[in-house]
């Protein structure tokens, strides 16, 4: 049974190596759901967080399989509970007119988001949370028209103590 798991990878931040990792789920077939990569608080390390459907079995052997790839230092599926994972969206929406972007702030208000953007004939709304939250700003944004949207993939870190860096490989 199919379900959603995101690893956590410490990588070394250097050319190419998103390239590697994303390559490697292609060779083997599988699709990456979002993938997020960004400096941690170590210059020379970069974390990237991919999102999968998959069944359990299948995941750990994909961790297992990142895990080989040399600029890889650590690899671990993060644990749901004590997951705490946001993910952005940027979303232009058509404004006909004054009722409808009245109508867009309210909701951009229900939703704790805001505009970053406005003209005469188009609002952009950036939405911070979880993929669910931006699905149902989305889902509701459909009746107004929604124009372009932009979304950048989960990231992701668990509570308490717990990190990737416990899992780091002998080199």
């Amino acid at each position: 049974m199919e379900e959603t798991f995101v690893l956590g990878m410490l990588v070394e931040h250097r050319p190419g190596v998103l390239q590697k990792v994303s390559s490697m789920f292609r060779r083997r077939g599988f699709n990456i759901e979002s993938i997020s990569v960004g400096p941690t608080e170590q210059k020379d390390l970069a974390r990237m967080t991919i999102t999968i459907e998959e069944d359990e079995a299948t995941a750990r052997q994909l961790a297992k399989q990142t895990q080989k790839i040399i600029d890889v230092l650590a690899v671990k599926i993060l644990n749901p509970e004590h997951l705490v994972a946001r993910e952005l969206a940027l979303v232009k929406l058509r404004v006909p007119d004054s009722k409808t972007r009245t109508d867009i702030t309210n909701y951009v208000n229900v939703f704790r988001s805001r505009i970053v953007d406005m003209s005469p004939e188009s609002i952009i709304v950036e939405i911070t949370g979880t993929p669910d939250k931006i699905d149902a700003f989305l889902s509701l944004a459909q009746d107004f028209g929604v124009i372009e949207v932009s979304r950048t993939g989960i990231t992701a870190l668990e509570r308490g103590l717990s990190t990737i860096k416990g899992q780091n490989k002998e080199k």
